[in-house]
């Protein structure tokens, strides 16, 4: 085992606490300008404008406005009808296919989840209304019809638990094999009004309104802001507006190039901070997300093995605390006959680590900056 290697080991934290990981890095702009200026400012210079998934990340945006009298501008937009996807995105495409019965939808604020009838038409239905759903099955990328009444979002969470997801319907085509497949049945689809997404089309239910928010006065409310005067509290504004922002900047970034571990990692070392470490569920979502977009099967993370002391490790200083092997990986029993065992992950399916030769060459993860 290398000696710098052995100097990580005892560098290792014996702790494991919760993480104050944040993803991202937060800039504030002090310029006015419109939601569709600044979201244009973002994208140019940062990742795009401000996403906020839970209070520790609310907390870390306020702490960089000074100045407590602003309204800023984040990344918030009000949407009407969208499918939602398993991995918490949307279709970017509005609603171009719909099949609404006449009447539908009625705009019912308590409505917000959609029902297939008989005849295949659309209908809102309060989403704990109890009915039987269909299920989309990607596998074999069929349609699956489920004979039990359940609320719209239990719905939802049986498909993805033993399916995919509910079922989409984006075209005629797939209607009529929903309807053919409900044997006139009424059932629950996967279409919900989302009501608000962030500009980067990312899913997240953390909301941090003001009181009596938002209210969409006069009918055209459609961007998010903070206002700093309530305590950091959100509104709906007016997009024609013009307020400071907050953008923000991804911490983790793709490479892809196909290099070897140790390569990775000396490329991570000299172009950005480190090959990334995976030490909450947090960071894993982000992970996975960016991993999605790799060339290769599997992407290096900074995840070693030493034969010598039999354990695996982060490169970065960080206890394994958090962990999420693939079945028949990470057990510490490796095979040290040829090369020294690297950690990767899966970029598509279930996502895992896996222990792979470090000879391999895959793309990688960085991280663009430390905590």
């Amino acid at each position: 085992m290398d000696q710098k290697w052995i100097s990580v080991f005892f560098l290792l934290s014996v702790v494991c606490g919760l993480s104050a990981y944040v993803p991202h890095r937060y800039h504030f702009v002090n310029e006015s300008k419109t939601w569709i200026e600044a979201r244009s400012y973002c994208r140019q210079i940062y990742t795009d404008l401000a996403t906020i998934n839970n209070m520790e990340e609310m907390n870390k945006l306020t702490e960089i406005i000074k100045d407590k009298s602003l309204r800023v501008w984040i990344g918030l937009e009000r949407v009407d009808w969208q499918w939602l996807l398993q991995d918490g995105t949307v279709y970017k495409a509005r609603l171009i296919y719909s099949n609404w019965a006449t009447g539908e939808p009625n705009n019912n604020d308590k409505e917000v989840c959609v029902l297939m009838n008989e005849d295949g038409e659309w209908k809102d239905e309060e989403c704990s209304y109890s009915s039987p759903f269909v299920c989309f099955e990607g596998k074999q990328s069929r349609h699956v019809f489920i004979n039990d009444a359940k609320s719209w979002h239990d719905a939802q969470s049986y498909c993805r638990k033993n399916d995919t997801d509910l079922a989409s319907v984006r075209n005629q085509t797939e209607n009529d094999e929903v309807k053919k497949v409900a044997n006139r049945k009424t059932v629950w689809i996967g279409l919900s009004r989302v009501s608000w997404k962030w500009s980067d089309e990312s899913y997240s239910s953390f909301r941090y309104w003001m009181q009596k928010q938002p209210d969409n006065s006069g009918g055209k409310e459609n961007c998010g802001e903070i206002v700093m005067t309530d305590e950091g509290r959100w509104n709906d504004a007016k997009c024609e507006e013009k307020f400071s922002f907050i953008c923000y900047e991804n911490q983790l970034i793709l490479i892809n190039q196909n290099l070897t571990w140790r390569e990775a990692l000396r490329y991570c070392r000299d172009h950005h901070v480190d090959l990334v470490s995976v030490h909450s569920e947090e960071i894993q979502l982000w992970v996975k997300e960016v991993a999605q977009k790799a060339s290769t099967e599997h992407v290096w993370l900074g995840l070693r093995h030493t034969c010598t002391l039999s354990f695996w490790f982060w490169v970065s200083g960080e206890s394994i605390c958090y962990q999420n092997w693939a079945p028949g990986n990470g057990s510490g029993e490796e095979d040290c006959s040829f090369v020294e065992r690297t950690g990767a992950v899966q970029s598509r399916g279930g996502q895992q680590w896996v222990s792979l030769p470090e000879d391999q060459k895959l793309n990688f993860i960085c991280t663009t900056y430390e905590d």
